[in-house]
């Protein structure tokens, strides 16, 4: 089983280096001090979202960011899985289906009603991979935004 845990502002080099290489590969226009800006609160225990990293300590495999919401409908306090990212070189290995069942198993005995997210229309390889861990689609919602 690969290991989650709880990163820190003193995980915030391994992070932010992890996320840039995410938002490089899925062309995410956001430069480092944007990305410092937006993680080092949740790194530093915000109570809107946070950051686990799994794998080694000195070296992880990946990370996930979940941020946290209330739901009248679901009775409670819900969760969205902004990011997950792992390594290249190491997927195709279960990593990330171990990742995200231990994440569901940690948020569910902290009160987390459900986990939601949001994935590509057309990647069907991670529909397979959050279907593994029990994610199904909403037909009767879309996700919608307004930037302000």
């Amino acid at each position: 089983m690969t290991p989650i845990r709880l990163a820190s502002a003193d995980d915030a080099p391994a992070v932010l280096s992890l996320v840039a290489r995410f938002h490089e590969e899925y062309g995410i226009a956001a430069d480092d001090a944007h990305r410092e800006a937006a993680l080092m609160p949740l790194l530093e225990g915000s109570p809107h979202g946070a950051v686990w990293l799994f794998g080694p300590a000195r070296a992880p495999l990946g990370y996930m960011i979940v941020s946290f919401t209330w739901s009248i409908e679901l009775g409670g306090m819900d969760a969205f899985l902004d990011e997950i990212y792992v390594r290249p070189s190491v997927r195709g290995r279960g990593i990330a289906t171990q990742a995200l069942h231990a994440l569901s198993v940690s948020l569910r005995d902290g009160g987390v009603k459900a986990i939601h997210l949001e994935v590509d229309r057309e990647n069907e390889a991670t529909h397979r991979l959050y279907a593994r861990d029990g994610y199904k689609l909403r037909d009767r919602y879309c996700l919608m935004s307004r930037w302000l």
